[in-house]
Order: C-alpha cells, then sequence, then structure tokens
C-alpha cells in the first residue's frame, strides 16, 4: 500500500548555518509519490489489519540545510495498519545541491480511507550526515494529505545544529 510519511520526511532540511553551535530553522515542502516498492502482507484477524515495507523517493520544492538546497530523499518503513489508522517508523537518506547527505529516523500515523492513506502527522530526527553536515543534529515535525494514487505532499518544520568547526 503506502509507506507514508516516509516523508520523509523527514528528513529534511533547514535554515542558515553558522560557525557556532547555534540552532537553526527549518521549514520545507516535500512531495513523493507512491511507494515502490511497497509489500504488504494482511494480518487475518478481521480487523482490516496489514503490516507494510515500503521505499518512497520524496523530491524537496523549498528548504535548505546549511545554506544549501535540500533536493531530494530516500525513505524506506515500516507501518502496521489496523481499521482507518497507520502508524510507521522509517529512515531517510537525503542529499542537498552540493552532494552532502543527510539521515534522519522518523515517526508517523495517519488516517486511510479503504487501502489509501489520507492525512499524517510525523515527528523526525537527524542521525548525522556527511560532509559539512557530519555531526548534524535536529528535530522537528511534519504534516501531510495524500491523493488517491498514494502520493503525498509534506510540510516539515524544525530546527537542527551543525557541528562546530575544528579550531587548527
Amino acid at each position: 500500500m503506502r509507506l507514508f510519511a516516509g516523508l520523509l520526511v523527514l528528513g529534511c532540511v533547514c535554515a542558515t548555518a553558522t560557525s557556532t553551535a547555534a540552532q537553526s530553522k527549518f521549514s520545507g515542502k516535500c512531495s513523493q509519490g507512491k511507494p515502490d516498492p511497497n509489500y504488504m502482507i494482511a494480518i487475518d484477524d478481521g480487523s482490516h489489519h496489514a503490516m507494510t515495507l515500503g521505499k518512497v523517493t520524496c523530491t524537496w520544492s523549498s528548504g535548505e540545510l546549511g545554506g544549501d538546497a535540500v533536493k531530494e530523499e530516500v525513505d524506506t518503513s515500516m507501518s502496521e495498519m489496523t481499521g482507518t489508522t497507520f502508524h510507521d517508523h522509517g529512515f531517510g537518506v537525503g542529499s542537498t545541491a552540493s552532494g552532502d547527505k543527510y539521515f534522519v529516523r522518523f515517526e508517523s500515523k495517519g488516517t486511510m480511507k479503504g487501502d489509501i492513506p489520507t492525512v499524517a502527522t510525523c515527528t523526525w530526527s537527524f542521525a548525522g550526515g556527511t560532509g559539512k553536515l557530519k555531526g548534524l543534529t535536529g528535530k522537528g515535525t511534519c504534516a501531510g494529505t495524500f491523493d488517491a494514487s498514494g502520493g503525498a505532499t509534506f510540510d516539515i518544520v524544525g530546527e537542527y545544529t551543525l557541528a562546530t568547526a575544528k579550531a587548527k
């Protein structure tokens, strides 16, 4: 089905970095297609219950991390669906315009109509990065809406801190 919120989400991030360890604010918008691949295993307990595993690519239309535009994020998540709700958790690997990578962990929950998600909210946190994003920390939230195909658009907000440059 879906593996929403992959949002990833999450992943993302933020405003302008300084040479100190000050926190920077972030806001961005990320759009994702339906999950591919997407595996679902039904649980035959009579409550519209299933587990899914999927991967989704998120394309950023806005957002910066350390003054560098965020471009794309690939999220992998595992989800449990019961009735009209879902809960998932997953991991994202994103990239910036300069090629640095960031790593994200997220958890989300939302509602569904049939087998299609309708809305979701999430919490996310950074788990590091590469290049100038090495040592990246931060956290935030997201909110998204889905279309009939299972694709979604998420608004992501939060804050982050880049590792302080070492004196030589």
